[in-house]
């Protein structure tokens, strides 16, 4: 099959999968897509371990690496170092993320909450630099950024190494700042993706960012799981698909044991957006963590990345007690996944989820030709 995302990426089938486990990336590069590797929540010491391995097991097949730029930041603009903004979080906010871990279980009276202000080190400008000097001096083929528009010293780096730049939208406005900043691939992702995503379905979103910014390449996102997918994608004007739900249920994937359970046995009603987890609205399956901050008794989702500094810390803890077994901790478990989830069933290794992709597609065109030749 071919695209212009395959032309662009050098790839078989014009299928991205967006994963922070490189063994997906490894996997899904080696059986004919493209792997991409979130990279925000590494040191650049531990991306260049990353990449370094992907190099070895990809034997030169494409790969890419994707950052978050968030746009709007809490502390930024004031120029706030991780310390300085973990002190902007009021008293209020700890206790209460106190209270509902010691509620479920999850931490004993004398035990202490603390907040995670790395979670602010990880969006800083510096960071995100070097993060982007560590990619760059590996072979990827491509670097995505989200939340926001890259900035002009990005894109011309890129541009200058020969590694085209994409960018995530929710809005066909958004696209278009996009593509007057100079980005070469833009992923159209509707709203029932999972993580940071905008109002409008991918149905919908689709064909208006593919006709507004003609003739870049749009990828579609956002309730893709399988060919039939991808081939109502293609329909729709797309060069091909960014998943990232679907690899969350695969052998190789990150995902913690107790949160593969939920997702195997939610439905696609089951997720909800929400700023409780990073302050910004994102898709996740819905817990009792959603339910208590969500209450007429919380004082509230704070904006990224203060929710992220008390989120990140109480999950940490929530997963260690689910894994010894607590059932108050798992039922507060969650993680971002959109309502494609519905789909996903049981766990697979990751090449046969993308040789299914590719044949139930095959399945698809050939349905659609049949139609067209018996009309």
């Amino acid at each position: 099959m071919r695209t212009a995302l395959t032309d662009m990426l050098g790839v078989d089938f014009p299928l991205v999968a967006f994963s922070h486990c490189r063994d997906v990336v490894a996997a899904v590069t080696n059986s004919g897509g493209f792997g991409m590797l979130g990279a925000v929540r590494f040191t650049p010491d531990q991306l260049d371990e990353e990449l370094s391995w992907l190099d070895a097991v990809t034997h030169g097949r494409p790969y890419g690496v994707d950052v978050l730029i968030p746009t709007q930041l809490a502390g930024r603009d004031e120029g706030l170092s991780a310390d300085e903004t973990a002190a902007r979080v009021p008293a209020e906010h700890v206790e209460f993320a106190r209270d509902l871990l010691l509620k479920y279980g999850v931490i004993g009276n004398g035990d202490d909450f603390q907040l995670r202000p790395a979670a602010a080190v990880q969006y800083e400008e510096e960071n995100v630099k070097a993060l982007l000097d560590v990619a760059f001096s590996h072979p990827v083929k491509l670097v995505a950024s989200a939340l926001g528009v890259p900035s002009p010293e990005l894109v011309a780096r890129a541009k200058s190494g020969g590694v085209p730049i994409a960018a995530l939208v929710g809005k066909v406005e958004h696209a278009r700042r996009q593509a007057a900043a100079g980005v070469d691939l833009i992923v159209a992702q509707g709203h029932e993706a999972g993580g940071h995503t905008g109002e409008i379905t991918t149905m919908v979103l689709t064909p208006q960012v593919a006709d507004a910014v003609a003739p870049i390449p749009v990828l579609a996102a956002g309730g893709i799981a399988d060919g039939r997918q991808i081939a109502a994608a293609i329909a729709l004007g797309a060069a091909g698909v960014w998943t990232g739900s679907v690899w969350l249920m695969t052998e190789e994937s990150e995902t913690d044991a107790a949160v593969r359970e939920k997702f195997a046995a939610a439905s696609s009603a089951d997720t909800m957006r929400s700023r409780v987890r990073t302050g910004k609205l994102a898709r996740q399956l819905r817990s009792s963590w959603h339910d208590e901050w969500e209450s007429a008794g919380s004082p509230g989702a704070l904006p990224m990345p203060l929710m992220e500094m008390i989120s990140d810390s109480a999950f940490q803890k929530i997963g260690q007690a689910a894994a010894a077994g607590s059932p108050e901790a798992y039922s507060l478990q969650s993680y971002f996944v959109g309502q494609v989830v519905g789909m996903l069933g049981s766990v697979r290794p990751a090449a046969e989820v993308v040789y299914a992709m590719i044949e139930s597609y095959i399945e698809a065109v050939a349905r659609l030709t049949e139609i067209s030749a018996d009309n």
